[in-house]
């Protein structure tokens, strides 16, 4: 099974996130891994212990980069001191693509530091697919952005959120990290069938999938990153790869980190399924 052709992007295996608690073993054990995925704004810095242990891990590892703060939904333009400080580090990294959310999250230069859903608009759309291509322009590096997830809802939006996503990386032309597990919480919280998202994306355009654990409440699931991957996210997952191909796949793991071999063993799970879809596309 050919990797996703999208961006030319080549096909990277699993991967899991860099982490303070796993610097240690990374860098006395050398695991064997496929790849790191690291938060860009963890280490958009002049120098220091950031960026020192990041140059010691690109000694060894491919890296990733995901972003947490452009922002692309927002009203505001785009921060051109970030994108400086952005664009130095994708040197730096050489990083395949980068990724961020499709979100919003600053008012007149005020940020929240949180990733707010979108109204699913025509107009949000566009000026968000506007940003993304500038975006893409001023850092010259592919870019994918990332569904969130949602605990509310918005009454003006004019179309469900995967129609949504699929408009945006059309004008944007741009990939999409798929976040299934994203899609499995917002789809409690929202009362929609997870296999319709899944299935009504533009396929060939997700260069990147995550999968991650949850916490459920009485009246609703929060996306906490802090638990392992529950069955249904895995079939959700498995369905993804059946319609995206071979496709890089990352395990986040941001709060109560376990040991780096609980969250590597738990990210290449996902290799059963990677595996069934390769045997399946054999030739009798």
């Amino acid at each position: 099974m050919p990797a996703n052709p999208f961006n030319g992007q080549t096909s990277l295996g699993i991967g899991i996130g860099l982490r303070i608690p796993h610097y240690q073993h990374i860098l006395t054990k050398k695991p064997v891994v496929d790849w790191f995925e690291i938060i860009s704004e963890n280490f958009m810095c002049d120098g220091g212990r950031p960026l020192h242990i990041l140059d010691l891990i690109l000694e060894q590892y491919q890296v990733v980069q995901h972003g947490v703060s452009m922002y692309f939904g927002s009203a505001d333009p785009l921060d051109r001191e970030h994108l400086k400080k952005l664009k130095r580090l994708v040197k730096r990294t050489r990083t395949p693509w980068l990724s961020d959310h499709l979100c919003w999250g600053s008012v007149d230069g005020s940020y929240t530091h949180d990733l707010l859903p979108m109204p699913y608009t025509f107009a949000a759309a566009k000026n968000t697919a506007r940003k993304i291509r500038e975006a893409r322009d001023f850092l010259e590096v592919p870019i994918a952005v990332e569904n969130v997830s949602s605990y509310a809802e918005f009454h003006a939006s004019e179309m469900t959120e995967w129609e949504f996503l699929s408009e945006v990386v059309e004008w944007a032309d741009c990939g999409i990290l798929l976040d299934v597990n994203n899609i499995y919480v917002s789809s409690i919280n929202h009362n929609f069938k997870p296999n319709d998202y899944v299935d009504h994306v533009p396929h060939h355009r997700v260069a990147q999938i995550h999968i991650a654990g949850h916490t459920k409440y009485r009246k609703y699931i929060l996306d906490t990153h802090d638990h392992p991957v529950i069955d249904p996210v895995w079939e959700l997952y498995a369905r993804a790869v059946g319609f995206c191909g071979n496709t890089a796949t990352l395990l986040e793991w941001d709060a109560h980190i376990p040991s780096f071999e609980e969250v590597h063993h738990e990210a290449l799970k996902a290799n059963r399924f990677i595996e069934k879809l390769e045997k399946e596309a054999l030739p009798a």
